[in-house]
């Protein structure tokens, strides 16, 4: 219902606005492009409440073949802490790319399911200032490698709101990553590498909302199976955005 997805949205938001991540990695939302046949694009825009910006495609290369891509940007200025000074604050900037080379599959029932697997690199920054002084700098490169599998539910529902039908579908993703921070510094200091292992189950709903143009919520959890001091998962994930899909099989996916 309606009024579900309305309550899981302002439940994530609080959670993230509370719970602050002092990790250098901002990971991109995993993509579930949804392929169905040969040359069908699939293309979004996401972000959240921390301004984790996601510029996300993919393509169909064969009937199932597909490659998908990302970019994603952070800069973002608050307070070191929810409940700190103003006047300590925390500048943060992240800059990350991702491809990757999958196979994808519609079976009978017309749900679609897909697998991925790929490479990312990126870098990471965060100025922390209290008082107006700059008093610690953290800074370093970052490479990933992933696998990833995507399959839409067979559940589905229509919203009945504004005298306007609104088609609803609903799907699940999951993403395991291995993650390296290296040529890190702090204050100019080489520090030690890091690395650590992700995993990251989410959930996403699609609701059509005029031609091919659907908005989509994703909510789910960020895993490190390793304890790090600067590699670490936020423990939560929430997203808004806009999915596209040209080109491809009629019929819900």
């Amino acid at each position: 219902m309606a009024t579900t997805v309305l309550l899981r949205l302002v439940l994530f938001s609080v959670l993230i606005t509370v719970s602050g991540c002092s990790s250098l990695y901002f990971p991109p939302p995993p993509q579930a492009p949804l392929l169905t046949q040969k040359g069908e694009f699939s293309g979004g825009l996401h972000t959240n409440f921390s301004q984790n910006t996601a510029l996300q495609g993919a393509y169909a290369l064969g009937d199932h073949i597909g490659v998908q891509g990302s970019a994603s940007f952070l800069r973002s200025d608050k307070k070191q802490s929810f409940f700190g000074k103003k006047t300590d604050r925390k500048y943060e900037e992240h800059d990350f790319g991702e491809l990757g080379l999958g196979y994808f599959t519609r079976m009978r029932d017309q749900r679609v399911l897909e697998f991925y697997g790929g490479y990312g690199a990126g870098h990471g920054k965060r100025t922390e200032r209290g008082e107006g002084t700059t008093t610690t700098t953290l800074e370093g490169n970052l490479q990933k490698y992933y696998l990833q599998a995507n399959f839409s539910k067979k559940e589905s529902k229509t919203w009945h709101l504004f005298g306007r039908d609104f088609p609803v579908s609903y799907g699940m993703a999951l993403r395991a990553s291995y993650v390296q921070l290296h040529d890190f510094t702090i204050d100019g200091k080489p520090q030690a590498m890091e690395d650590n292992i992700f995993l990251e189950p989410i959930s996403f709903t699609r609701i059509s909302v005029l031609g091919p143009i659907q908005f989509q919520m994703i909510s789910g959890s960020n895993f490190g199976l390793r304890s790090r001091r600067y590699l670490k998962a936020a423990n939560s994930v929430f997203q808004l955005g806009i999915v596209v899909n040209l080109g491809g099989q009629e019929g819900r996916r």
